[in-house]
């Protein structure tokens, strides 16, 4: 997770986020009940809500006044169906806008770039030569959340188009809930396939993100490694 200011990685266990002013958060994972990991769309909600502990938790990533912006952005989707459809669209693509602005602010972009770089640098055991500047792992990731956000989006459109039950207050909630359970369901089977056609799902998220990477410098890269590096080091003791 890049963050304007920093990048989060994270394991299964702990997250450590390392800033580009040197300092250094170190966190453990929320771990959901084993029942709840083996039920179908209920445990991609809970994978889903548990990516946020990072930026969420009381020693996270986010401040408290960003912490509350995202909060809101996050959950005022839900009241929109109080909302005329027309003043429902142009507050969702505004709020849409709002928080797409708030995390690609400052060196978020080289960052994430930094991120995949330092991810892929562990798989291909090139650590000491990528701090050192000697290799470039891909700037690429097909686990990133851009690939998640691709398969979301025509997943939530067409949700909302063939949801079989008539429209009631609870429905958005219920729509947008069933959606991302199912994309994560969906996601998690893309990363788990070895068949071509269906890791073609993966291509346009990894186009999408030739937009939200930017080439990241030898000192965005060594941000990321130093968070890298946290979470080895506990994941090995």
């Amino acid at each position: 997770m890049a963050r304007p200011d920093g990048v989060v990685i994270v394991s299964e266990r702990y997250w450590a986020f390392a800033g580009v002013d040197g300092t250094l958060r170190e966190g453990t994972m929320p771990h959901p009940p084993a029942w709840a990991q083996r039920l179908p769309l209920v445990r991609g909600l809970i994978r889903l809500g548990m990516s946020l502990s990072p930026v969420f938790s009381r020693t996270g990533a986010a401040r408290t006044r960003e912490k509350v912006l995202l909060a809101a952005g996050v959950l005022a989707p839900f009241g929109f169906f109080f909302l005329p459809d027309r003043v429902s669209l142009f507050a969702g693509l505004a709020i849409t806008v709002g928080l797409i602005a708030m995390l690609l602010r400052g060196r978020a972009l080289a960052l994430h770039g930094a991120e995949h770089r330092a991810i892929a640098a562990v798989e291909e055991r090139r650590l000491e030569e990528t701090w050192e500047g000697d290799a470039a792992p891909t700037r690429f990731s097909p686990r990133c959340g851009t690939n998640f956000a691709a398969i979301a989006l025509p997943v939530t459109l067409a949700a909302d188009r063939l949801w079989p039950l008539a429209p009631a207050l609870w429905t958005p909630a219920v729509v947008t809930a069933v959606s991302l359970a199912f994309s994560m369901e969906l996601w998690r089977f893309v990363q788990t396939s070895g068949r071509r056609w269906v890791r073609a799902l993966l291509v346009p998220g990894l186009a999408l993100q030739r937009l939200t990477t930017r080439e990241p410098r030898l000192d965005d890269t060594r941000v990321a490694l130093v968070a890298v590096a946290s979470v080895l080091r506990r994941e090995r003791t």
